[in-house]
């Protein structure tokens, strides 16, 4: 055992040091503490440092920073490097150097972002290749984790071909470039098309350049638009016009290709400079004209769909890619043409004749109407003058209405053949389009293909009645039914109208007509031929008071000669007797004057 007995204290040995709970070490607690400094970084909150991953677990990483503690970060700020392992440099941001509970407290996060705009712009300068984590979906893109900062991915952007699901990206660490920066509201725009691009391109340059009219390649429908499909050729894309897909006609390239579907295709066209490249479908097989039946003729009978309308006819596809036309004047023997749309509409099939064919140029007109026998063949034996039928108003104008007896044959009724007592302005007044109507031929023009007809014609003509009725300087009751600044319309028995004159309307008392005015009036014109009747009101008691000037006029003539008579002796013996006195008197002055008196 040790010997205690002999153990003396220490004579150099600081005993209230001792006290006080300070271990004796040879140094000063003051020298202490700067050797134990010394060994540890010096660091301030909100600095910027460099650390070194010590641990990784699913929640959270372990950073040494060189200071007397280490500092824990949650592992979602390191979500954008899913490689990020033991030993990895990473920069932190010292937020709290101590804690409440004395532990150092660091963000990943906040030290990207305080980095982050020199960074951005130096890579945009220096057309660097960056990472970026893809948080989420976005309207019209992707919102992508760029060094801390928030950039937009346009849909675009994404990949060369068009991307049918973004959501597949989500969670994505993918490279990017940062292709634009708005400095004013920080905003950063990045692509990852532009990393693709340009590997393509250098594969476009080869495949162009081996490239030849006519060669047949296979590629992958890679786009369908209205237009035509966008074929990979594996690099760089051809596009096949829709016209160019199959020989028929084609509403939608969908009806012919659907997506990633392998097709064989050939080169029709393509330019080195501008990188374009049009491609056929329809060309690997033969033209439909060359398979079509040698046999068929002019005159033939054929059937087919309609495939398009326009106004001016129709087109039919006789076989896939052989199509033929029918003109609207070729759908009806009528020569009212109507629109194209009145015989026939897309999807229906029609039987039609070979009128025209042009193999070499690949031409074909067709008819309906020759189905039929022209009606105007044997036009005066089935319409002959004089015949009455049952038509159907078509069209109106303003001299006269457009009626269809039967299909092809077509007439017109002038608007004063529409009756024989009443003054028709306008064809809308007396019936009204699709109406049936009587008619009665009056005359055939074969070779213009005409038909002149009548409706009042159907009845005898009243005027010859009314001639015997309405004879000059008859009186007739009337009503005022329409006044016009030229005078008025007067509805007279039997439905027949006459016209007066506004100075025919005066009434006895000067006082003037007024419309629905029932009065009588004086026939002063009846013309048969012209179908008119003036009338006058004023005529009546103006005829009556010239009678009565005319009697008054006549009885004073009657009574003037016999005044005359019985005053004229009188005057004579006046002057008579005045000029004999006159002489006498003249005589006694001469003899005075001779016996010189």
């Amino acid at each position: 055992m040790a010997d205690f007995k002999n153990v003396a204290p220490l004579e150099d040995f600081d005993w209230e040091a001792y006290a006080s709970g300070d271990s004796n070490t040879g140094a000063s607690r003051e020298a202490q503490e700067e050797a134990y400094a010394g060994s540890l970084n010096k660091v301030n909150d909100h600095d910027v440092v460099d650390g070194t991953v010590i641990a990784i677990n699913k929640r959270e990483v372990v950073v040494n920073i060189g200071y007397k503690s280490d500092g824990i970060i949650p592992t979602s700020e390191f979500r954008y490097n899913p490689e990020l392992k033991v030993g990895d440099s990473v920069e932190v941001y010292i937020e709290n150097q101590e804690d409440k509970k004395g532990q150092l407290v660091l963000s990943h996060k906040k030290a990207r972002a305080s980095r982050s705009w020199d960074r951005v712009n130096q890579a945009l300068e220096n057309e660097e290749i960056i990472k970026g984590f893809v948080k989420c979906r976005t309207k019209g893109g992707m919102i992508v984790d760029v060094f801390g900062i928030e950039a937009f991915l346009p849909g675009s952007q994404i990949d060369v071909k068009p991307i049918r699901d973004y959501d597949i990206f989500v969670g994505k660490t993918m490279e990017f470039k940062i292709v634009k920066i708005n400095q004013e509201y920080k905003n950063v725009v990045v692509s990852h098309k532009a990393l693709i691009e340009a590997e393509l391109e250098q594969q476009k340059k080869e495949i162009i350049s081996k490239l030849e009219k006519g060669q047949v390649l296979e590629g992958t429908v890679k786009n369908i638009t209205s237009y035509g499909v966008f074929i990979d050729l594996g690099g760089v894309d051809g596009l096949i016009h829709i016209t160019d897909l199959s020989w028929g006609r084609v509403s939608d390239p969908k009806e012919v290709v659907e997506l990633d579907q392998k097709i064989n295709v050939v080169i029709l066209d393509f330019d080195n400079e501008k990188k374009r490249i049009a491609l056929g479908l329809k060309q690997l097989t033969p033209h439909p004209w060359d398979a079509l039946d040698a046999n068929l003729k002019v005159g033939d009978h054929v059937t087919g769909k309609v495939v398009v309308m326009a106004d001016y006819g129709a087109f039919i596809e006789i076989a896939p890619g052989v199509e033929g036309l029918i003109h609207v004047s070729e759908m009806s023997w009528s020569q009212h043409l109507r629109s194209a749309q009145d015989f026939m509409k897309v999807g229906d099939d029609v039987e039609a004749v070979i009128l025209t064919l042009d193999r070499e140029e690949r031409k074909m007109s067709l008819g309906i109407k020759q189905l039929k026998d022209d009606p105007w063949e044997t036009i005066e034996e089935k319409y002959p003058v004089g015949s009455k039928h049952v038509a159907k108003v078509r069209n109106f104008t303003n001299f006269g209405v457009f009626v269809e007896i039967e299909e092809g044959v077509d007439g017109l009724i002038h608007i004063s053949d529409l009756s024989w007592t009443k003054k028709i302005k306008h064809p809308s007044e007396f019936t009204q389009i699709g109406a049936q109507i009587d008619v009665n031929v009056l005359e055939i023009d074969k070779n213009n293909r005409r038909l002149s007809l009548g409706h009042k014609q159907l009845e005898e003509n009243p005027w010859d009645v009314f001639e015997t009725i309405f004879t000059q300087d008859s009186v007739h009751e009337g009503t005022i039914t329409e006044m016009l600044d030229k005078g008025a319309v007067i509805q007279l028995e039997y439905g027949v109208e006459g016209f007066a004159t506004p100075k025919h309307l005066v009434k006895e008392d000067g006082s003037q007509a007024q419309l629905n005015e029932k009065l009588e009036f004086k026939v002063i014109e009846f013309n048969k031929e012209s179908k008119r009747i003036i009338l006058s009101h004023s005529r009546i008691f103006e005829d009556v008071q010239r009678a009565e000037a005319r009697e008054a006029k006549k009885a004073s003539r009657q009574n003037a000669p016999k005044r005359q008579k019985e005053e004229a002796p009188v005057i004579q013996n006046q002057a008579a007797s005045t000029t004999l006195g006159d002489l006498d008197a003249l005589a006694a002055l001469k003899a005075k004057m001779q016996k010189g008196e």
